[in-house]
């Protein structure tokens, strides 16, 4: 068997091209059962029958023995084979070759720039093994060649048009901000040159943009790919996708640190729980991506003013998302080190031992501010209230904000009323009570029936509206409704199947098997109807809770332009409508 990974687009145009119902009739009786096909379980000994397979959805579903997939999936259960023999198996019925990583492998079907993205991502690893000095800089940076593999790192040619011409149709690739159209000159150029290249993979682990280090004398020593469709650096964190896949287990914390080389050598020297940001500081966003993988985030910044500086702003956006169950803790660095110098000096042990010291948010938060304010004097107790006061309205109703008042009341010697009293200090006009997350049965059955229309009509994905506030809205269980019609909208011929080949081996995928079978007499007009209505049904409580995030805003900034008239375009949609 050839060595090498199988390419993730080739298992899904494979999964494109199979019948489930045709592999599965090869080793079963199955017989028409409304939309779908049923027989007797081979994994149990019934009389009754109890496995279905759906021909819309890819799928089958065994309820007497519980086990699901899509038709790998079946192979590896019924035939015991691993992955690979399964996929090869596929392969053989369709007469096709299976390639390895490394290899030959031209696409069946074309994604457009996530395509061009894979395709560079492959280039710059090819040229990293031609240029020597590109080798000696990591050599000498210390990364070795096994973490360089891990990464995908390449090396982007000093040339204006080596990946220029490595394309017959630049389109994609300008769409994925790699070229470069010269409207003087009418031709296409490389954007990364003489660059190392870090490829910056989104959380499924498709390559979505790049960084680039220089090897010149360029005044930019890192490029990043411009901002696209498919990336957002205020959205997306470097390293992301490889510190989920390195653990089996869920995450314990994730390091947030600012340069790819701080990221990798963490990772080389087994601190693999780390993600960068982009050359942009933390966002809401980054930490909402974060808080889906993890429960405890610790930045990590130099201890110079610079440092302690981004650290505020890191605070300010954490403060209205921390509570009990995420905590965000901030670890400072000796001067003249970053993370990459500092774990090569002292190793990986004693840089895990500073991360279970470090800085307690709340901690941080009244260290910075006590140093503006003399607690000896009354007059020093008060301005510590005052300048407590509107970080505490920020933050949501839970046990670490009333902790944190205990802590206030006991330092300035202050009741807690007066703490939240707006005639004492300069705090918003009110105490806000952000928008979150509160566990709603209606909610969670609204995510899972849509979810459940969407497999059995992967196409209503493309009439939807409104996808980005949805992803936006803290609703508990709605990222995987929202992941699974992206998915369909970026593949729009593909069906339930591959959506969970797509989540192989994740808690996305178990969801998915646990769902069950759609009401068999229910037909396409009424699934187009109802999911209609629960989709409807989840924007407005989504724009509801948009509403009350910009209405707490408003109390304490003046809204934009652009966000007022947000607030008061929501607000009329929803006026004289009750929200479910």
């Amino acid at each position: 068997m050839a060595g090498g990974l199988i390419p993730q687009g080739f298992v899904q145009d494979l999964l494109a091209r199979t019948d489930i119902v045709e592999v599965v009739g090869s080793r079963l009786e199955l017989k028409r059962a409304g939309r779908e096909f049923k027989a007797l379980s081979p994994f149990t000994n019934e009389k009754s029958p109890s496995f279905f397979v759906s021909p819309t959805k890819q799928f089958f579903h065994c309820f007497s023995s519980g086990k699901s997939g899509n038709a790998i999936g079946f192979l590896m259960e019924y035939d015991r084979l691993t992955f690979v023999e399964a996929v090869e198996e596929l392969a053989g019925r369709l007469g096709l070759d299976v390639p390895r990583e490394g290899g030959k492998f031209e696409r069946l079907v074309l994604d457009g720039p996530l395509d061009a993205l894979a395709a560079a991502q492959r280039f710059f690893s090819d040229q990293l093994r031609q240029h020597q000095p590109a080798i000696e800089y990591l050599k000498r940076r210390g990364v070795s060649g096994a973490t360089a593999k891990a990464f995908g790192i390449g090396y982007a040619p000093d040339s204006w048009d080596a990946l220029t011409h490595f394309f017959d149709d630049p389109r994609h690739a300008i769409d994925a901000g790699l070229l470069k159209r010269s409207e003087q000159r009418q031709s296409v150029y490389d954007v990364f040159r003489n660059r190392v290249m870090f490829p910056i993979r989104d959380p499924r682990g498709r390559v979505i943009a790049f960084g680039g280090r220089t090897l010149g004398d360029d005044p930019a020593k890192y490029l990043n790919s411009p901002e696209t469709a498919l990336f957002h650096k205020g959205r997306h964190l470097y390293g992301l996708y490889e510190a989920k896949q390195s653990r089996k287990s869920a995450l314990p914390y994730l390091v947030v640190v600012e340069g790819y080389m701080d990221a990798v050598m963490l990772a080389q020297h087994g601190i693999s729980e780390v993600v960068a940001t982009l050359g942009t500081a933390t966002t809401r966003e980054h930490l909402n991506l974060l808080f889906k993988s993890t429960s405890k985030v610790v930045f990590c910044f130099d201890g110079d003013r610079a440092g302690r500086a981004a650290a505020w702003r890191a605070l300010e956006q954490a403060l209205p998302e921390v509570d009990e169950r995420r905590e965000c803790v901030f670890m400072f660095l000796p001067e003249g080190h970053d993370p990459d110098s500092l774990v090569q000096e002292i190793g990986a042990e004693p840089f895990r031992q500073r991360i279970d010291s470090a800085l307690p948010l709340t901690a941080f938060l009244l260290g910075e501010l006590g140093k503006q304010a003399e607690l000896g004097t009354l007059d020093g107790r008060a301005k510590l209230a005052g300048l407590a006061k509107p970080h505490l309205a920020r933050m949501r109703e839970s046990p670490l904000r009333s902790l944190l008042m205990d802590e206030l009341t006991r330092l300035t010697r202050i009741r807690r009323e007066e703490l939240l009293d707006p005639a004492t200090g300069p705090a918003p006009t009110t105490p806000i009570e952000r928008p979150h997350a509160r566990f709603d049965a209606g909610q969670v059955r609204a995510i899972k029936r849509g979810l459940q229309l969407l497999l059995e009509r992967p196409a209503l994905a493309q009439t939807l509206s409104g996808i980005e506030l949805l992803a936006q809205a803290r609703i508990p269980g709605i990222g995987i409704l929202v992941e699974a019609i992206e998915f369909f909208l970026e593949n729009p011929n593909a069906h339930s199947g591959q959506l969970h080949e797509h989540w192989r081996d994740t808690p996305k995928a178990a969801a998915l098997e646990r769902l069950g079978r759609l009401e068999p007499l229910l037909d396409d007009a009424s699934i187009e109807r109802e999911f209609a209505d629960t989709m409807s049904r989840l924007v407005r409580k989504a724009l509801h809770l948009r509403t009350e995030w910009l209405q707490g805003e408003a109390q304490m900034r003046e809204l934009s332009g652009p966000e007022l008239a947000e607030w008061q375009a929501i607000r009329a949609q929803l006026s004289g409508r009750p929200l479910v």
